[in-house]
């Protein structure tokens, strides 16, 4: 069977596997995986890779993905690349479950544990839970700023902080998140600051400890 007719059957079905190019090529694997290179192809991210598409079917979102039923394509490459690129995009990193939304993962997926050492990111611990952001320094920065910026206490650690401030009313935000730390619940000074602010409670630390 000639390229063009191929092709054509290959558009109409929007992705392929390579034993259906097989068997539509009438021709070894080795020859169908030379055909999908010379029609530079896209590789899915997901189902282990198993599905082609041609370059010019998909229509990738702001993230660079696009869906076709339950098959993941990428225009960053695999599934490392894609993900390091998403975390070098975003504007403060993202944590697992936020990763694991975007490219349709379990939340409780595993395969995120593999990057904490992936060339590209820096996996760092905030809040209770890791987030993940670029290891180029000048995003890596920013992605920080923005994280600590907007971050809240949880909960818990809401409990704790409140229970150290009523026992040491005088205490200043550096040791507030001390004692905070001392408690079991890490909490960085910054985020302790927007907690109190917030909820108007800044003012019964003294104002020489902030």
């Amino acid at each position: 069977m000639d390229d063009k007719y191929a092709l054509a059957n290959f558009s109409r079905q929007k992705v392929i596997t390579i034993e259906q190019l097989v068997k539509l090529l009438n021709c070894s694997v080795i020859t169908a995986r030379r055909r999908l290179k010379k029609w530079r192809t896209y590789t899915s991210i997901n189902h282990n890779g198993r599905y082609y598409t041609l370059p010019q079917i998909p229509v990738f979102d702001k993230n660079g993905l696009w869906k076709y039923q339950t098959i993941l394509f990428s225009n960053h490459g695999n599934l490392k690349q894609t993900i390091v690129a998403l975390i070098k995009d975003s504007q403060k990193g993202l944590s697992a479950v936020q990763v694991a939304e975007i490219v349709g993962f379990a939340p409780n997926s595993s395969f995120l544990s593999q990057f904490k050492n992936v060339p590209g990111v820096k996996r760092e611990k905030h809040q209770g839970r890791f987030i993940y952001l670029s290891d180029r320094s000048g995003i890596y920065t920013k992605q920080k700023q923005r994280w600590t910026t907007n971050a809240f206490p949880t909960d818990a650690q809401a409990v704790v902080i409140l229970v150290e401030l009523i026992k040491h009313p005088d205490i200043g935000i550096e040791q507030l998140s001390k004692h905070v730390s001392d408690q079991g619940q890490s909490v960085e000074p910054a985020i302790i600051r927007r907690f109190l602010q917030f909820h108007d409670l800044l003012k019964k630390t003294s104002d020489t400890k902030l």
